[in-house]
């Protein structure tokens, strides 16, 4: 004969897990609360007597009656005097709490915007162990004792106000580091108050596509362009509108066609991702000439232009600005030192400055005083410019091995049109090939690249296929061997 408890099903689904940090009585209660949140466990149920449930399921009757007081606590359940432990019924309500309706249950979980989004994400791709990862650094070469012994200083100083929610524009010693930096390094002339530090290049795109656009707003994006800026805009509630990218970099007679009244353009002109050209003086000009027509504002980023092989490294384009305040330059320490750092920052006009960081706050894009205290210090006591001098050379040494591999192993098969700044090239295929396919097939090999085809917001006029490869994290003497793997899949399409 069958047990009372038997009698629902749902005893059946409770799995105690004895190396739970939860003791079984929590596990317990845990499970009923849930079965009377979800309507398995309808209103006016009466419960089985503790001894039956304990019996059943092979706990102490302590552990039992314990879940059930909680319960009745709660308010989930009641006691009635001769009666039993009964699922409560809401006043006003009938016997039977509602469990969701089917067509709640088929619902897809997450926003449609969300789901939108749903695809390549280059970022979440990036293996550190795999050659050829576009977006990574040499992480070999960071000078981890060197970092670890300015943060040791930080916290033998132990400052109680920097550990405090600090300054919300940022630590200012920091900002003025910065300030110093770009004014040498990329032709930015700007102030403390004009920087507001950020945890990382994409937090910093996100806190400006709120700040300069309404929901509905129309803004410029690069087609092809880096992916993760397209997600963040997108996000914000914009409406993206792919301008298509030659090479001078976006087309901006091309934007006016297509969105004159755009409120926002992002692009990244001294090194476009993906396609590593520059943008011509001509095109930046006629950027900033729309901006300033339309009312609208440039997002530039600014993300790895300190490396540059091949002729002269050109000013942001934040520097041709002047006093118009129609740029928010974005800049990253991710690419010159390494992701995990998660530091980045906008040098913004001052009329824009105060909605940024409200922004910044109320989304709580903080970066930990310690980092930015530690980066202060490394910064300013010109390490940084060490650092990247060293890298650079480095730098050099692998990308000239990547481009001898692919002349000697990519048997006509890869063809590399630009190359001459940054940490990736573009390697094109042929018409025939489909990127997306060979890049699948080359992670199962465990090797980095991505596809050029996933960083289009909208299908190009003409088919473009190509494998981006990322020399900045992968060993000069690795080259050869892994052009031939690739050249071998490529050889199978």
């Amino acid at each position: 004969m069958r047990s009372r408890a038997t009698a629902y099903p749902i005893w059946n689904r409770f799995l105690p897990a004895p190396a739970s940090r939860l003791p079984l009585r929590e596990q317990l209660v845990s499970f009923l609360r849930k079965g009377v949140a979800d309507g398995t466990l309808k209103a006016g149920v009466r419960l089985p007597a503790s001894r039956v449930l304990a019996q059943e399921l092979k706990l102490s009757r302590i552990t039992v009656s314990g879940a059930y007081e909680q319960l009745i606590a709660e308010g989930f359940l009641e006691a009635r005097q001769g009666s039993g432990t009964y699922v409560v019924v809401p006043s006003g309500h009938e016997a039977t709490l509602p469990a969701l309706s089917a067509s709640r249950r088929r619902r897809k979980p997450g926003s449609e915007r969300a789901r939108r989004l749903i695809g390549l994400d280059s970022m979440s791709l990036a293996h550190a162990d795999w050659p050829l990862t576009p977006g990574l650094p040499a992480l070999d070469a960071f000078p981890y004792a060197l970092w670890g012994r300015l943060e040791g200083r930080f916290w033998r100083r132990r400052p109680p106000p920097d550990l405090s929610y600090g300054d919300p524009q940022g630590f200012l010693p920091l900002r003025e580091a910065l300030a110093e930096y770009l004014g040498a390094a990329r032709g930015v002339v700007c102030r403390p108050q004009h920087i507001v530090i950020t945890p990382g290049a994409q937090a910093a795109i996100s806190i400006a596509a709120i700040a300069l656009t309404d929901i509905g707003d129309r803004v410029w994006v690069e087609n092809p362009g880096y992916d993760a800026a397209h997600r963040s805009l997108a996000l914000s509630g914009a409406k993206i509108v792919g301008v298509n990218v030659d090479a001078e970099g976006l087309n901006v007679r091309e934007g006016r066609k297509r969105a004159p009244d755009a409120r926002l353009a992002m692009v990244s002109p001294s090194h476009q991702y993906p396609l590593g050209g520059t943008m011509s003086l001509e095109r930046r000009l006629a950027l900033l000439q729309w901006a300033n027509e339309a009312d609208a504002f440039v997002i530039e980023d600014d993300y790895d232009s300190e490396f540059r092989y091949e002729g002269i490294s050109k000013p942001a384009l934040k520097a041709l600005d002047g006093g118009n305040g129609r740029v928010v330059y974005i800049g990253t320490l991710s690419k010159l030192l390494v992701p995990g750092l998660r530091l980045g920052f906008m040098v913004a006009p001052d009329d824009l400055v105060d909605s940024l960081r409200t922004v910044r706050t109320s989304a709580d894009y903080r970066v930990p005083s310690p980092l930015q205290a530690t980066a202060a210090e490394f910064i300013g006591n010109g390490h940084l410019g060490a650092h990247i001098r060293r890298v650079r050379t480095l730098y050099t040494e692998r990308r000239a091995a990547l481009l001898a591999a692919i002349k000697s192993e990519g048997d006509g098969l890869l063809s590399v049109s630009t190359a001459t700044a940054g940490l990736h090239l573009l390697a094109e295929l042929p018409n025939h090939c489909d990127d997306q396919s060979i890049a699948a097939a080359a992670r199962e090999k465990r090797i980095g690249v991505t596809p050029l085809s996933g960083y289009f917001v909208e299908t190009p006029r003409k088919k473009q296929q190509g494998l981006l490869m990322g020399f900045g994290n992968t060993p000069a003497r690795s080259m050869r061997g892994t052009i031939r793997m690739l050249r071998g899949l490529l050889s199978m399409k």
